[in-house]
């Protein structure tokens, strides 16, 4: 119970921190600064041992089913999160940027199904890439490149975060059955692109023992 309470604050203080990104979106006349900024919710959640979901989900390949029981509590959090956040900002001066909010959001709910979800699959790609790039990536300005490159790219690009969707919904006011519908179907396909390269490389021929041994030796510096 107390692992998966850990699990639980750990993603509502995710939703914060996406908000915090998605404040700072729509403050910016420029988008591509916007964009640029939103990754500073990314790199805190990375920083700091947050649970975001689509930085998450990638990893149910390596998992045991019961992983997908913390993955729903992730999602759940991250709505708390969100919702908490957005509920906050629309209580203090900057409030209007509710207008813009509704200005990204009504596209997003007069959009097809189809690419609600292949949308959203590009962007479950590029939150993997961040989240496996910023784990594994020892130099810092690799592992920075990894978190604000990804998230710039699905921004600009208009792919669909179902996190960040929870924040916009919430401080644009236009929660309904129907927006929980497409928030599902943004569900799905963050998560079917989270797991696409995982699957993928399982695929992968393991490196030969020459060159794992030439890549070590040239890691070392050697």
């Amino acid at each position: 119970m107390k692992r998966f309470a850990d699990i639980f604050l750990r993603a509502i203080l995710t939703g914060f921190a996406i908000g915090i990104g998605g404040v700072v979106y729509l403050s910016c006349d420029n988008k591509y600064i916007g964009a640029f900024l939103f990754g500073t919710g990314l790199f805190v959640i990375l920083s700091f041992g947050f649970n975001l979901f689509t930085g998450k989900v990638g990893y149910a390949v390596e998992n045991k089913v019961s992983y997908l029981l913390d993955l729903i509590i992730i999602w759940l959090g991250n709505l708390a999160g969100t919702v908490i956040m957005g509920g906050m900002i629309l209580c203090t001066r900057i409030a209007n940027i509710s207008e813009k909010a509704r200005t990204i959001c009504e596209p997003k709910l007069s959009d097809c199904f189809m690419s609600i979800f292949f949308l959203s699959f590009f962007c479950g790609m590029l939150m993997f890439i961040a989240a496996d790039g910023f784990k594994k990536i020892d130099n810092i300005l690799g592992k920075l490149m990894a978190v604000f490159l990804p998230v710039m790219v699905f921004i600009l690009s208009g792919y669909e975060h179902c996190v960040a969707n929870m924040f916009y919904f919430t401080v644009a006011g236009v929660w309904s059955a129907k927006t929980l519908g497409y928030l599902m179907i943004m569900t799905l396909g963050n998560s079917a692109g989270g797991v696409f390269i995982p699957l993928v490389r399982k695929g992968f021929a393991p490196p030969a023992p020459a060159a794992a041994e030439e890549k070590e030796k040239t890691s070392a510096g050697v």
